[in-house]
């Protein structure tokens, strides 16, 4: 188009705009008015944000942890505390152990426990820099020192900020699952103990007005947090303290409440105590593990509690795709991973002890 040149700028601009076509709009979605007014001063909803593609993850989990004996010294250095098996569990998307001891350096032991365990906060720190993401503190130790040791380990994870599930100043803590989207995955996994001294379930266990630990023995409140994670989660994971000691097949109280987890929304049921290994497979859909044995633990033997490793799932949603075993044997108190045939044949062994179960190899 020619333009008059004695045109003002401010009408070429003018006439230059209107001759270039406007640029197109997403067209906004408004609500329905109910009458002329309402469309007037009715806002238009936004467009909803779009839901991340969700991917498979993967998680690991070692077994038992404690700081005591030979293990004690490692914590001057907590960043190779855990020794070799780091490479493992930090190789993983998410990692997870069990903290067995108090997280405390005074207190009174729990009157008449033959073994009490207790650590300073660098067992934290130790924890974290080795990798693992989270770790659950109920267990038949994680109230080894009484009320004064519950309230300083409460004291210590504030501080560190490392997550830790399991355990609270009352039992909506306690039984709060720890959180984490991971590749779109919500991840939720809650920690509880079937395991506590007669003795002291009553003044272990967090109620409404006490802290404690989160106890699997109190069923319907463990059922409970799962159907709740459940409804707002792609992943629920139950982390337990089960088992008999020395026993290498599940006894009847894990077999009556695993069901009971996956009926709720559990998609994987994990844990240990026994101090030996024993199976894992799949119930159902969900994945269950019956026991992971010592992990970083002062006191083995190589042919039973110093057999350990790391369990390894790549999960998508509710579907648990692959478990994947890292044998490694216990020496000097940490875990060193096995290579070559040992390796080979260690896997076979940890499959084999799926036959005293009822767990399958597939879902």
């Amino acid at each position: 188009m020619r333009l008059p040149r004695a045109l003002p700028v401010v009408a070429v601009v003018a006439s230059l705009a209107a001759c270039s076509p406007a640029p197109e709009r997403e067209p906004l979605r408004r609500p329905v008015a109910s009458s002329t007014a309402d469309a007037r001063t009715e806002q238009p909803t936004p467009e909803p944000s779009p839901t991340p593609e969700r991917k498979p993850f993967t998680i690991a989990f070692g077994g038992d942890v404690h700081f005591e004996g030979i293990l004690r010294p490692r914590l001057a250095d907590p960043r190779t505390a855990l020794g070799p098996i780091a490479s493992v569990l930090r190789k993983a998307d998410l990692s997870m152990v069990n903290l067995e001891t108090a997280i405390t350096t005074a207190g009174t032991p729990a009157p008449g426990k033959q073994y009490t365990f207790r650590a300073p906060a660098s067992a934290l720190t130790a924890l974290k820099g080795a990798g693992v993401d989270v770790a659950s503190m109920a267990n038949n130790h994680g109230m080894d020192y009484m009320e004064s040791g519950l309230a300083d380990s409460l004291a210590a994870v504030k501080r560190s900020k490392f997550p830790v599930v399991g355990i609270g100043e009352d039992a909506a803590q306690a039984y709060r699952p720890f959180r984490r989207t991971v590749n779109g995955n919500r991840v939720a996994i809650i920690g509880a103990t079937q395991v506590l001294d007669a003795e002291f379930i009553q003044s272990w266990t967090a109620t409404a007005d006490q802290g404690g630990l989160a106890s699997a023995k109190n069923e319907a409140a463990l059922l409970r947090a799962v159907r709740q994670a459940r409804k707002n989660s792609d992943t629920v994971i139950v982390h337990l303290h089960w088992g008999t000691e020395m026993q290498k097949c599940p006894n009847e109280a894990q077999r009556s409440l695993a069901p009971k987890l996956v009926e709720a929304g559990a998609d994987v049921v994990v844990g240990g105590h026994a101090h030996i290994l024993l199976g894992s497979g799949y119930l159902d859909d969900a994945y269950v593990n019956y026991g992971l044995g010592n992990f970083v633990f002062y006191n083995s033997n190589p042919a039973t509690t110093g057999r350990t490793g790391v369990l390894t799932l790549t999960i998508n949603g509710r579907k648990v795709l692959k478990d994947t075993w890292t044998p490694a044997t216990i020496q000097g108190g940490i875990p060193i991973p096995m290579t070559g045939s040992a390796k080979t044949s260690a896997v076979t062994d940890w499959k084999a002890l799926r036959s005293c179960t009822g767990l399958a190899a597939r879902p």
